[in-house]
């Protein structure tokens, strides 16, 4: 520290001098009365003797430089942008978009597209908007569909069936049944295939009937299983087979003891298929928290079924996009085998598409 002893008139006189010397950072260490000039004692005059201090690693501040260079302002520019991006929105704002980009926002709002997914879309529709000379109703949907479908690229699958066990899993209602009957029936009457049925649903009779009577229908073979060991018997049974269908119970997903239960009847090896029954008329919750119950099991593709029995596809598309699994079939009605088609982006966003009305 820097110290230094002042004799003033007044401590404002002194405290002047002290700036002016040791700068605004200096710090007043003591002070007192003192005496000074005169002869013999006689005419001295009152002082203030102060003695004040600064620490001399205190750094004094920059001075503002007014001729910055343009890589300095562009800098400056481009932080405050990225301050402003951080920014949460202000409340009660109102944005006013262009009536056809309306358009597009309404419709997506309306067959429930996520947030994550509508602010990307409007981006690049507003993009599209002001870069597109006398863009119109027919050119943008078809922008759209082309976008939507270049985003769903990656949840299609060259080649499904690539294992002999093909296990069915999902909640309850959902068609797991009729969907693995539709299957089996593809594979009989377009591949040629040996085919057999194991089914693990024995808390409802009526689905263990069901399945007999589309067994019979095929003329395949069926095993009923209560436990793993009757599971591995049945395993054995049909070694010989090409394809072995696994239908399993359909109960609450909301109770993680089913998952568990899964976990002791059979065991998901390299040998073993797994699909995820999803169906297209549940909500964007109940989708999302049967994939995350059901996400302990490796999940190997997704079908979509009831395709016919909505007409809000957002759901879909978000669960597609949130959990990056492929989907393999569409099931759109009851009708064995007639019903099934094979999933591709281009006719989901058809669904998807559907209801746009063309101006």
């Amino acid at each position: 520290m820097k110290v230094k002893k002042y004799v003033a008139s007044s401590m404002p006189e002194a405290m002047k001098v002290i700036r002016a010397e040791l700068g605004p950072e200096a710090v007043i260490l003591k002070s007192r009365s003192v005496k000074v000039g005169g002869f013999m004692g006689v005419f001295t005059k009152k002082k203030l003797e102060v003695i004040a201090g600064v620490d001399d690693q205190v750094k004094k501040p920059k001075k503002y430089v007014k001729n910055r260079t343009d890589e300095q302002l562009m800098k400056q520019v481009d932080e405050l942008k990225q301050l402003i991006a951080t920014m949460p929105p202000l409340r009660n704002t109102v944005v006013e978009y262009p009536l056809l980009v309306q358009k597009v926002i309404s419709y997506l709002q309306h067959q429930e597209i996520e947030e994550r997914l509508l602010k990307e879309v409007r981006d690049k529709v507003m993009e599209l908007y002001y870069t597109t000379p006398s863009l119109g109703d027919k050119q943008v949907v078809e922008w759209l569909k082309s976008w939507f479908e270049d985003y769903l690229s990656y949840s299609e699958r060259s080649k499904v069936f690539q294992k002999k066990y093909i296990n069915v899993v999902g909640p309850t209602g959902v068609g797991k049944t009729t969907t693995l009957a539709k299957l089996a029936a593809s594979c009989i009457l377009e591949q040629n295939k040996r085919v057999a049925f194991i089914t693990t649903d024995t808390y409802r009779i009526s689905a263990i009937d069901q399945l007999k009577t589309y067994a019979s229908i095929l003329n395949v073979p069926i095993e009923v299983c209560y436990n793993n060991e009757d599971f591995q018997q049945a395993l054995q049974i049909f070694n010989e087979y090409d394809i072995v269908f696994i239908d399993t119970a359909g109960r609450n997903f909301l109770d993680s003891q089913y998952i568990h239960d899964l976990h002791n009847m059979m065991s998901f090896n390299e040998h073993m298929e797994t699909f995820l029954v999803l169906a297209a008329t549940a909500k964007m919750a109940d989708l999302r928290k049967v994939y995350q119950q059901f996400s302990s099991i490796p999940i190997d593709s997704i079908i979509l079924t009831k395709l016919d029995e909505t007409t809000t596809f957002g759901p879909i598309i978000n669960v597609l996009t949130e959990c990056q699994l492929p989907a393999s079939f569409m099931t759109i009605g009851q009708d064995v085998p007639d019903d099934l088609e094979k999933y591709t982006a281009e006719k989901i966003v058809d669904y998807l598409f559907g209801d746009w009305k063309h101006e």
